[in-house]
């Protein structure tokens, strides 16, 4: 017996080396896991995120997502936003988009600029997926109850160029996915990440995608509710809070001093609100949202397009489609700053959630990266933002 007793030591020594490591492999996989930006300790601003932190805290708003990942080199998708459950043809919300550099696409802009009005919902998808989305949404919106003398339609749609990681000469959309998208559209959480239009997008050099997040005004400043979704897929020198992010992981625009090094991409931003407001405050808010983009590090390069719509869900300012006059009860201009505040909070977090909930995806012969959270997370607190490693 006495023989054996070292041998036994042995084995339990190892064993609890092997459990040790297996300890520590388990807690470096969670800390790597994917998380939302709140769970890492990353709040921006002073008004507090609705129940879901996502644009469909606004009452009504749906959103749908179709995410198409097929073979080895189709990484894209469709993602919709609808501002309500009626027909939205015939029940008009206020809109208005902001530019915050053109180098994009956005199908159906002059006449949402000329009228201030939506007539559709929105869609999301890749660049040259645009025309194929809007073809598919105007015909699935004509063969809607109520639509049958209709003989114009505004179909508005976004776009980002997925072209690193998708095929998209390939033109990969179909109608059935646009319909999919359209019709699947919820309330409730919203996936982030790599789905839907952000499937093969990227940002900072990291894999982007789609992230939302929300803000609710206290009671005293209108109780209004600001909701944001973002299509991130653009380049800069990435900046969390402050913290130079970017830098400190050796990632970042013009590190090479070239100009292939520049931070091309895109970003499409909607912004949806309770709050009653036209089209012209609409535009203000839009506007706001560029503050909420370059608090990230984004400095807009030349080949990006940087594009912020903004909408109204309230029953006060939604237009008829035949009426012959409005009559509206709109926020006067002296109520608009805490609107201005919760955007460009909203927006601000909805890119961080873009990153830090996107996965690495391989596709069209190359792979981006998620970007790495536990070095976030040591760069964070080294910065002196603190946070628990996982929301309670």
């Amino acid at each position: 017996m006495r023989t054996l007793r070292p041998r036994l030591s042995v084995i339990a020594s190892a064993a609890g080396v092997l459990a040790v490591l297996s300890l520590v492999a388990s807690d470096l996989a969670a800390q790597d896991s994917r998380a939302r930006a709140r769970e890492l300790g990353v709040a921006p601003g002073i008004f507090q995120p609705g129940a879901l932190n996502a644009i469909t805290d606004v009452a009504g708003v749906r959103v749908g997502q179709v995410t198409l990942s097929e073979g080895e080199r189709v990484r894209t998708g469709v993602t919709a936003i609808l501002a309500h459950g009626e027909n939205a043809y015939r029940s008009r919300v206020p809109a208005a988009l902001h530019v915050g550099n053109g180098f994009g696409k956005f199908a159906g802009s002059t006449q949402l600029a000329e009228l201030g009005e939506l007539e559709t919902p929105i869609l999301l998808t890749c660049t040259l997926c645009v025309w194929k989305a809007a073809d598919a949404m105007a015909e699935w919106l004509l063969e809607q109850p109520g639509m049958e003398q209709v003989r114009s339609i505004n179909p508005v749609v976004g776009e980002t160029n997925d072209g690193g990681l998708n095929d998209i000469r390939a033109r990969p959309v179909t109608a059935a996915a646009v319909r999919r998208a359209l019709e699947g559209a919820t309330g409730g959480p919203v996936a982030e990440g790599s789905v839907g239009a952000g499937t093969g997008t990227s940002a900072f050099g990291w894999k982007g995608g789609i992230g939302t997040s929300s803000r609710v005004l206290p009671a005293s400043l209108g109780g209004w509710t600001v909701g944001v979704l973002v299509q991130s897929n653009f380049g800069g020198v990435l900046q969390v809070l402050g913290a130079p992010v970017g830098r400190e992981l050796g990632r970042y625009s013009f590190q090479n001093a070239t100009r292939e090094d520049a931070g091309d991409g895109s970003v499409i931003i909607v912004i949806a609100t309770d709050a009653p407001l036209g089209d012209r405050n609409l535009g203000r808010v839009a506007s706001r949202a560029m503050m909420g983009l370059g608090r990230t590090g984004s400095s807009a390069s030349n080949g990006s397009g940087d594009y912020a719509l903004a909408f109204s869900t309230a029953a006060s300012v939604r237009r008829a489609w035949d009426a012959p006059r409005l009559t509206t009860t709109e926020l006067a201009n002296e109520e608009m700053s805490a609107v201005f505040q919760a955007a460009v909070e909203a927006v601000e977090e909805a890119i961080y959630n873009s990153l830090f909930q996107a996965t690495t995806v391989t596709g069209n012969g190359r792979t981006v990266e998620a970007i790495p959270l536990d070095r976030v997370r040591e760069i964070l607190v080294r910065h002196g933002i603190r946070g628990s490693p996982r929301a309670p």
